[in-house]
């Protein structure tokens, strides 16, 4: 069973669909007291063995009540995660202005201020996640593309998710982020007149960055890390993993070593899904 939460605005509507059209049950604004024993009917419903419920501000007692019955959940043993969605204020802002949609916070106060006031509220929640997805950066349709690829794969049983994504640390960190690598001591070749217009896709950047040892020292080491650590994630029961690579604008040294770990880490028999965050910034 999969609980999807998160900020007003975020996409949790259009996750519900995305997850309804791979064959998912999905039920939306179910009271919090009333989980549990949505949890006890589905068992042993095979129709139903993928259940997704959208909680969130709209029920009044959501915060005191949720926390208290999602543990409960979990320590009943139940195949249950928390998926939680977020995004940007001015993200939010634009998307309440477009559909023109009230804000369940902001009655009788600007918009802004009851996006404050939610994302505030939501932080105990947010930290009990199992996964946390910002989709200020993603389209409707790459949404609902990103939810198939995530959770088509969780029928794979003891299979960790793995994402690696680049990114340009001037951008900020991802959100989702778990392992955090910098790669920012390798040489840039942003400062090569011949590579600056092109990214870590194209071969004669990786070929530059391959020519330096500190290179090949780097991955070297990173793989026998994820070798070491991947194991035991599954083995913990970790559903997802999110690898960071980060250089200064994510277009050239991160996007090269993301998709060496990922290729590496295919040859090993890890679904691996590749991101490129900041490739197309200016």
């Amino acid at each position: 069973m999969l609980v999807i939460t998160g900020l007003s605005g975020s996409g949790k509507t259009h996750v519900a669909r995305a997850l309804e059209d791979v064959g998912w049950f999905c039920v939306d604004n179910l009271p919090t007291a009333l989980i549990p024993r949505f949890a006890e009917l589905i068992k042993g419903q095979p129709e139903l063995h993928r259940s997704a419920l959208v909680v969130d501000m709209r029920e009044p007692d959501f915060l005191e009540s949720f926390p208290a019955c999602y543990r409960h959940l979990k320590a009943r043993g139940l195949a249950v995660s928390l998926l939680f969605l977020e995004a940007g204020d001015k993200i939010l802002l634009r998307r309440f202005s477009e559909t023109r949609r009230p804000h369940p916070l902001a009655v009788n106060q600007p918009v802004i201020e009851g996006v404050h006031e939610e994302r505030a509220a939501l932080s105990p929640i947010r930290k009990m996640a199992d996964m946390i997805l910002d989709t200020s950066e993603l389209t409707v349709h790459q949404l609902r593309d990103h939810m198939r690829e995530q959770y088509d794969l969780r029928e794979q049983v003891g299979t960790l998710v793995l994402t690696v994504t680049s990114f340009g640390y001037k951008y900020g960190l991802p959100s989702e982020s778990d392992l955090v690598f910098d790669v920012r001591f390798l040489p840039n070749p942003n400062f090569v007149p011949r590579l600056k217009p092109l990214t870590g896709k194209d071969r004669a950047v990786v070929r530059y960055l391959r020519r330096t040892p500190e290179t090949e020292g780097f991955l070297r080491r990173v793989r026998g890390f994820l070798q070491y650590m991947l194991p035991r994630y599954i083995r913990e029961g970790k559903s997802y993993l999110t690898v960071a690579i980060g250089c200064t604008g994510g277009r050239h040294r991160s996007v090269m070593i993301a998709n060496a770990l990922a290729e590496d880490l295919r040859g090993k028999g890890f679904p691996v899904k590749v991101r490129h965050r900041d490739l197309r910034q200016e």
